[in-house]
């Protein structure tokens, strides 16, 4: 949802929009309200309006999978590269993984779930690595002369003795941004897995930077359209370090036309990794190192019944603060009370101690004052209101703040997670020890926090060696909630804590975190969740017994209830209350299935990392907690780029491979089988918003195969179609005996070696042609199955594009004009009413068509309600883009909010090019819910959108 005056129960979720998370208020699951458009995790400041992730190496991918000839060229063709890579699938059998990148046609990952890549050996794990590599140079698309250009960043011993390795490329001085080599290697001298997708070939001379490291920085902050003024501390060995603890390197970055000289800045004070074009200045790369949590409010609070009361703590023995210390400042933590939010410690905001070496200062409850659900067992901090009533318990909140986190810094630190330094946690000897800012904003709206600075919690990790930033909220109170603190509350600490795990340990060879807007940014809360319950349960501050629904997050701050949709502990198909779902996904336990559904505007990272969750909490059931806490951290560290449930299915499973010779895969497959992640499950990517849930355990490796064979047609045409994709979703991506194959130029296509059964996903697809998606049941003979597939010559894929457009650019939020022609009936076009004029988008079809059919979805879009959906429209057609022709007009009834057929004037589609779109009124105009002179109360006072726009027909 884009910004806006109208009030957020107006507000939904927008299903398509990348990036988007609830910002507004830490409301119950119940009562939730919407989304900032783009806003990525952690905006609850001055930097609530944030912008979306943006790489651009992933329109390669794109381009590769709307492409399949293209990017089959890369994956499996030429001859020997492509015969290799089958060679190397099928050697791993049925569980091996070679999963190549679309994007650089090298690795994503290569692995063998039920074993190793290689067995035991003497050698030093670097060398066992790049021999394997060696011995697959057409699969790794690198030679001996590749290898040289390699560096190596880390070699990083877990806990478990395992050796994680990460190779930067290098030419000419300056490192390969992202991509690069990755290898993990067992203690006794097994390759566990190679990762990483390296470039196949890098420039030899970098030549000069047009743009300056300070100009680059400049270009990012206006990027997010920040205020940062840094200013430059040190220029040294190649990097610009500013004021902010910031800097700037020059990288080499992967483009359409091959790697280009860029730099990559962190601005710190910003909150975002940038990577800037060194010649143009502009902008390829975008990743907001903040990651926030809406509902964060854990027990461990004040009047709990288990860890409820203060005890006495020795925080220079545990070492967490140096003797005689003046202000809360140690090796693993600074905190202070932000209450300004200037994000500096101004002397009045440190804390010092309350006597000679003690910090004791008691809690002070406002239960009288506030009333409410306030109470013994749930008792106020302060009052809303009354100015400077959060003065009372400020010293006590930073102190306890800073105690739970070095307890937590001990607890991951400890075996059998091992968040060490070598594995990047924080700490001050090496220049990062977390940042808490305690009552962030209390004090910013004279004397009270305003709106921007309550009912929050977020944690900023930039990259290893940069201090992260923790900033803790007052908790308003409400129907449902007390007036408390977040800092207070063991677990909404413990989880911000978590994100910097998540996102210290998934990353690519250069260190960068690379968890996505969707399954991975689920996974980061649920790994928040899990992580920070886990150690509760363990501590016996909170019991987990047979019973379902005792896991409630949330209870403090609910006073008896919980901020998430389910308990942690509901099993699949549970029929206690707190596990009673939502209308979208069904009562029980969530499954992979409900991907998606469980928020009723779509995805959304909190709620569909539910599903993740109770996964998790599942294995911890099944396994035991010190076994789930070993598996699941080593999972992260074996995880691949921009991972998906599945892919951290996998790393898990591989985990337990390399810790426990994988004496519980059984046990592992049969807890995310239950839970719809099952061996055939289903997911393009890490952004996959739609994945296929299945419950069933691996093959056998001996099961007889199928074959599928057809023709795939021109629907509008009746001619054979080349070049087209058929797949089987969820084998199409990595795993030996990937069901796939090209149609020819006859349009036949053969797969076999298929496990028979019925696969709910089997789709065809190519560039401009919109995808068929089928449900097919194989045997173990040979099934015919033909494809019709209808072009769309509107359709960006296939070479359609966007001349001009009107109104507001809302690309950053995932709902700019080209969303209107991408193909997806979930994301489309947002704008704005400006003018009685409407909106318009000119759009280059493309080629000369006859149309037969045009087909507009005017459905509201970019988190906005229906609405905004189009009411009055017009269409004009063009030959040239010059000379216009009205094709069409009139008005989509309310509630119209699918694909509808628009019929056009006799003549109008005959041999044009182009298409002009124009979006007169919403529907909620139309509908008389927009009185002049009045504020506006529904998303279609303010907002005007449109989904889809198809064009179909025959070559003019």
């Amino acid at each position: 949802m884009r910004p806006f005056s109208v009030p957020s129960a107006t507000r939904r979720v927008g299903a398509a929009a990348a990036g988007v998370v609830l910002l507004a208020a830490l409301l119950p699951a119940q009562a939730q309200a919407a989304p900032v458009p783009g806003a990525v995790t952690g905006a609850t400041d001055s930097k609530q309006q944030r912008r979306a992730d943006y790489d651009s190496r992933q329109n390669l991918a794109a381009a590769a999978a709307a492409q399949p000839t293209a990017a089959l060229s890369r994956a499996v063709v030429p001859a020997p590269a492509g015969n290799a890579v089958k060679t190397l699938r099928d050697s791993l059998g049925v569980q091996g993984i070679v999963d190549i990148d679309r994007a650089t046609g090298t690795p994503r990952r290569v692995a063998k779930l039920d074993g190793f890549l290689t067995g035991p050996s003497t050698k030093k794990p670097a060398k066992i690595a790049l021999d394997y590599v060696k011995a697959h140079p057409e699969v790794f698309g690198i030679d001996a002369a590749d290898l040289a250009t390699l560096v190596l960043r880390q070699d990083y011993v877990d806990v478990e003795g395992t050796h994680h390795l990460s190779w930067v490329q290098v030419a000419d001085g300056v490192p390969v941004f992202g991509n690069g080599l990755k290898a993990h290697v067992t203690a006794d001298g097994r390759l566990v897995q190679v990762d990483g997708s390296p470039l196949k070939a890098l420039p030899s001379s970098a030549g000069a930077a047009k743009v300056s490291a300070t100009a680059a920085r400049a270009a990012a902050v206006k990027d997010v359209f920040g205020t940062s003024t840094a200013k430059v501390t040190k220029t040294e060995g190649g990097k610009t370090t500013f004021s902010d603890k910031g800097n700037a390197k020059q990288v080499w970055f992967q483009t359409a036309s091959g790697p280009r000289l860029a730099w990559q800045t962190i601005a710190v004070d910003e909150g975002y990794v940038h990577v800037v074009d060194a010649a143009s200045g502009e902008v390829l790369y975008r990743k907001s190192t903040i990651a926030n949590d809406r509902a964060d409010v854990w027990q461990n609070y004040p009047g709990a019944p288990k860890g409820g009361k203060q005890q006495p703590v020795d925080l220079a023995g545990k070492g967490w603060l140096p003797n005689n210390a003046r202000v809360l400042s140690g090796n693993v933590a600074h905190v202070w009370s932000d209450v300004n939010d200037n994000d500096l410690p101004d002397a009045s905001e440190e804390v010092g101690p309350s006597g000679v070496r003690s910090w004791n200062y008691p809690f002070v409850d406002f239960n009288d004052e506030v009333g409410g659900l306030c109470s013994d067992a749930y008792p106020c901090s302060w009052d809303p209101e009354t100015p400077n009533s959060w003065q009372t318990n400020r010293k006590q909140n930073a102190v306890q703040l800073f105690a739970f986190l070095g307890t937590f810094h001990d607890h991951l630190k400890a075996g059998p997670i091992g968040f060490t330094r070598a594995a990047g946690n924080f700490e001050a000897q090496d220049g990062d020890a977390v940042q808490g800012q305690a009552m962030d904003g209390a004090n910013t709206a004279d004397g009270l926090p305003d709106a921007n600075h309550t009912d929050n919690a977020n944690m900023n990790t930039p990259p290893d060696g940069i201090p992260p930033v923790m900033q803790m909220y007052l908790l308003s109170p409400g129907p449902s909630s007390v007036a408390a603190n977040t800092g207070d509350e063991a677990d909404v600490v413990f989880h911000e804590y978590t994100h910097g795990l998540s996102n210290r340990l998934v990353v690519d060879a250069d260190g960068n975190s690379t968890l996505s807007d969707q399954q991975g940014g689920a996974m980061g809360e649920a790994w928040s969740d899990f992580y920070a319950w886990d150690y509760l349960v363990a501590k016996g501050l909170e019991k987990d017994t047979a019973k379902p629904g005792e896991v409630l997050v949330g209870k403090y701050w609910t006073a008896g209830g919980t901020i998430r949709y389910e308990a942690l502990d509901c099993p699949v198909g549970s029929a206690a209350t707190e596990c009673a779902g939502t209308p979208g996904a069904g009562p029980g336990g969530f499954t992979y299935g409900d991907y998606g559904k469980i928020y009723a505007g779509g995805p959304e990272v909190h709620a569909d990392g539910e599903i993740w969750a109770q996964t998790l909490w599942d294995l911890r059931q099944a396994v035991g907690s010190k076994t789930a806490q070993s598996i699941v951290t080593r999972g992260m560290e074996l995880s691949p780029s921009n991972p998906s449930f599945l892919d951290m299915r996998n790393s898990i499973l591989a985990a337990d491979l390399v810790v426990n010779k994988g004496k519980n895969a059984k046990t592992i497959w049969k807890v995310f089988a239950k839970r719809g992640m099952g061996y055939f499950a289903a997911a393009i990517d890490g952004d996959d918003a739609q994945p296929v849930e299945d419950f069933s355990t691996p093959p056998s490796a001996n099961t007889p195969r199928g074959t599928l064979k057809g023709k795939a047609t021109d629907s509008d045409t009746g001619a054979a179609v080349a070049g087209l994709t058929v797949a089987f979703g969820g084998h199409a991506s990595g795993f030996a005996g990937d069901y796939r194959a090209t149609t020819g130029a006859d349009g036949t296509y053969t797969i076999s070696g298929i496990i028979p059964g019925t696969y709910a996903k089997v789709y065809a697809r190519g560039a401009g042609y919109d995808q068929v998606v089928k449900t097919l049941s194989i045997n173990s003979g040979t099934k015919t199955e033909n494809w019709s597939v209808r072009k769309d010559w509107a359709a960006s894929s296939g070479g359609a594009s966007i001349v001009s457009f009107t109104g507001v650019d809302y690309t950053p939020y995932g709902c700019g004009p080209n969303e209107l022609i991408d193909q997806s009936q979930l994301a489309g076009w947002g704008s704005e009413i400006e003018t009685e004029a409407g909106q318009n988008a000119v759009i280059r079809l493309s080629g000369t068509v006859d149309v037969s059919e045009l087909v507009i979805n005017p459905s509201a879009t970019c988190g906005d309600d229906e609405t905004a959906s189009t009411g009055g429209y017009r269409v004009e057609t063009s030959v040239d883009g010059t000379t216009w022709a009205v094709a069409a007009s009139g008005t989509f009834p309310a509630g119209t909010v699918t694909p509808t057929p628009v019929a056009l004037a006799a003549g109008t589609g005959d041999g044009i090019g182009f298409v002009r779109f124009t979006m007169l009124t919403s529907q909620g105009q139309d509908a008389g819910l927009c009185p002049a002179g009045q504020p506006p109360t529904v998303s279609g006072c303010v907002f005007l959108d449109s989904t889809e726009l198809a064009v179909y027909g025959q070559a003019g």
